[in-house]
């Protein structure tokens, strides 16, 4: 689908997902400035917004005064000191959410010349699971998946066999 300028397994997996899930009559408040995802969805007919680089930790502003029916978080929550916050925030019943999985052999991600280009969580399942649980998600659906790279050596060969990307569809459960 998106073979040659997009990470085309991970977004391929993700666009399969969101389909299955959500309608077109959905209106998406997509987490994160307008990307290449984003650029995607609004290709194929869904209506997304995006926030506007706020500092969602300190400014959840979008998430309480946007109209939507579904927040995406594509790779997003890792960057966050308190998606607990966020998910607190979110005024709709539906939240599609994908994160890089912690791996044990390799240290979380952080950006050597921006600031703001860190991992300041790196999830295991069971971590996202029970943060959208304690904030009155139950989740319906998921899927995790591996994400090889073109490159020689121990770790790119670990990545052909160990899970990513963790991938979770959820709704709010009634109070």
């Amino acid at each position: 689908m998106y073979e040659k300028t997009y990470p085309s397994k991970r977004f391929n997996i993700t666009f399969d997902f969101l389909k299955k899930h959500i309608s077109k009559d959905d209106t998406i408040l997509d987490l994160g400035v307008p990307n290449p995802f984003s650029k995607i969805m609004l290709e194929n007919g869904y209506t997304v917004k995006n926030t506007n680089g706020e500092d969602l930790d300190n400014n959840q502003s979008t998430l309480q005064n946007e109209d939507y029916s579904v927040v995406t978080a594509f790779e997003i929550f890792e960057h966050l000191l308190n998606p607990y916050t966020i998910l607190e925030n979110v005024k709709c019943d539906k939240v599609l959410i994908s994160i890089p999985m912690r791996l044990w052999f390799s240290s979380a991600y952080r950006s050597k010349t921006d600031k703001w280009d860190r991992h300041y969580h790196e999830f295991e399942d069971w971590q996202l699971d029970w943060l959208l649980e304690k904030t009155g998600f139950k989740i319906i659906d998921k899927v995790k998946f591996t994400h090889p790279v073109k490159k020689i050596g121990f770790r790119p060969l670990l990545r052909y066999f160990t899970n990513r990307y963790y991938l979770v569809y959820a709704i709010k459960n009634p109070k």
